[in-house]
């Protein structure tokens, strides 16, 4: 047997075994009772079921709070990349400082100290209530992240579209936000959308921190629907969300692959 049939008989045989352990599953597996668990049909009604404030609450919230986020992630960024790359050393260092902390803390930790820890050290609450200063939470670690993702693709544009900007009478500042920068925007976008996608999903923490009715993320309307409302008692509602989540994500990870490959083909 040559090297060419040994590969095929092990893919054949990997193919086998999968097919098996499925086979096996769905025999053994009490699909009635995992049904009632996992999709009650109570649950899943569109007239009387939770689709209605999952959609109109939980999916509107989730939606509103990572545009903030990104918005706000991506303003701190931009600024925290121009500071690491200023031929000033304090802003370097304030920046640089600013990023490894952040990156080396939980977000859910930020985001307590915002909602928590600041009202008791300072007497302060930030603007919002508990939504307000969780989503402040995570745009400081979203920032930092954003930074370094810019600082690379202001780096990434060819020093000779800088002198040749210079050459032609335009100012540092001219030529950073004309040249440079629209191009290090075109050259991150597919790590950007990346960050737009587990922002979506870091908006699930605002859960932990508790908010009002009607300021609930998809996360907070499925947990409320575990012990009341139809479908009360089974996981339903946990599957609905993540379903609603992938709505969400799913088309935005498809965009980042299709940019990636875009920009692979400009490249060569």
């Amino acid at each position: 047997m040559n090297r060419r049939q040994r590969a095929l008989l092990v893919q054949v045989t990997l193919y086998v075994v999968l097919a098996a352990a499925v086979a096996a599953l769905a025999l053994v597996a009490d699909w009635p009772v995992i049904k009632e668990n996992f999709w009650n049909s109570d649950g899943i009604d569109w007239a009387d079921g939770n689709w209605g404030d999952l959609i109109t609450i939980g999916m509107v919230n989730t939606v509103k709070y990572t545009a903030i986020a990104f918005a706000g992630g991506l303003a701190l960024g931009l600024v925290l990349a121009l500071m690491r790359l200023s031929p000033v050393a304090p802003y370097r260092w304030l920046a640089t400082a600013y990023v490894e902390f952040f990156r080396g803390l939980p977000a859910l930790v930020v985001m307590i100290f915002m909602s928590t820890g600041l009202p008791i050290a300072f007497g302060w609450t930030p603007p919002g209530g508990t939504v307000g200063a969780g989503l402040i939470g995570l745009i400081m670690v979203a920032g930092a992240y954003m930074a370094e993702t810019l600082r690379a693709g202001i780096q990434a544009v060819p020093k000779g579209q800088t002198e040749a900007a210079r050459s032609l009478g335009m100012r540092p500042g001219a030529t950073t936000v004309k040249v440079v920068l629209p191009q290090a925007f075109r050259i991150v976008i597919p790590p950007l959308t990346n960050e737009f996608v587990l922002l979506i999903k870091d908006t699930a923490l605002l859960f932990l921190l508790g908010a009002a009715a009607s300021e609930r993320e998809l996360t907070s309307v499925a947990k409320d629907f575990l012990t009341s409302g139809p479908s009360a008692g089974t996981a339903t509602s946990l599957i609905q969300a993540a379903l609603l989540y992938l709505v969400i994500t799913l088309p935005l990870t498809q965009l980042v692959a299709w940019l990636e490959r875009r920009q692979r083909k400009a490249v060569r």
